[in-house]
């Protein structure tokens, strides 16, 4: 997959992977990750499917369905890709921590709903609930960062509340901080995100 790699100051920090909304790049989120975590190594990694020319990491059949077919293989790709990711730049593979924003935020949800030992943590900006009517697995000690917008035209309040819940039933530690703006991506979640990952994870 197209990523991009950069060296952090901190060894032992968790490395961050960025995963990008819809028609983002693997630069978008770059001054997230320095936010959130300036020590921290970056593996920023860009979505191997094209929606009218824009990047995302899963195939959609409509705004908010997902083709679930393509999910479920999307992730296992991304999956297997940061196994070969950790060994061609040398980073430990069990201190990953996901930040994603809108799609990116999904398909980083759909790594902790398929895989137990895939993220140590993640951010999650403005997800929605990657599938249902499957068992998870055992996510103790994960803990997840969900923001969300009580106005966000895209991602209901009701479905941050069923992730929330979806993922505490598996054993992850969520915390959710609410803005009262929509979809967008503001400074004051930012800073909550960076918060919660000193307090959390570093």
């Amino acid at each position: 997959m197209r990523h991009l790699f950069q060296q952090g100051s901190d060894a032992a920090a968790p490395v961050l992977v960025l995963f990008h909304g819809t028609g983002g790049t693997e630069t978008d989120l770059l001054p997230l990750a320095e936010a959130i975590s300036p020590g921290s190594s970056v593996l920023s990694v860009r979505g191997n499917v094209l929606e009218n020319g824009m990047p995302r990491f899963f195939r959609r059949l409509a705004e908010g369905i997902f083709d679930e077919e393509d999910l479920i293989f999307r992730t296992t790709e991304l999956y297997n890709f940061l196994d070969e990711a950790a060994a061609e730049h040398g980073f430990d593979r069990r201190n990953l921590v996901a930040v994603g924003y809108s799609n990116g935020a999904n398909i980083a949800g759909s790594l902790l709903f398929h895989y137990p030992d895939a993220l140590r943590g993640a951010i999650l900006h403005h997800p929605m609930v990657p599938r249902r009517g499957i068992t998870l697995p055992d996510l103790k000690d994960v803990p997840v960062f969900i923001g969300a917008g009580r106005n966000d035209p895209i991602c209901s309040p009701e479905e941050t509340t069923e992730l929330e819940a979806l993922l505490s039933t598996a054993g992850a530690e969520v915390q959710v901080h609410w803005e009262s703006a929509g979809h967008q991506l503001t400074r004051s979640e930012v800073m909550a995100a960076a918060e919660w990952m000193k307090n959390s994870l570093l």
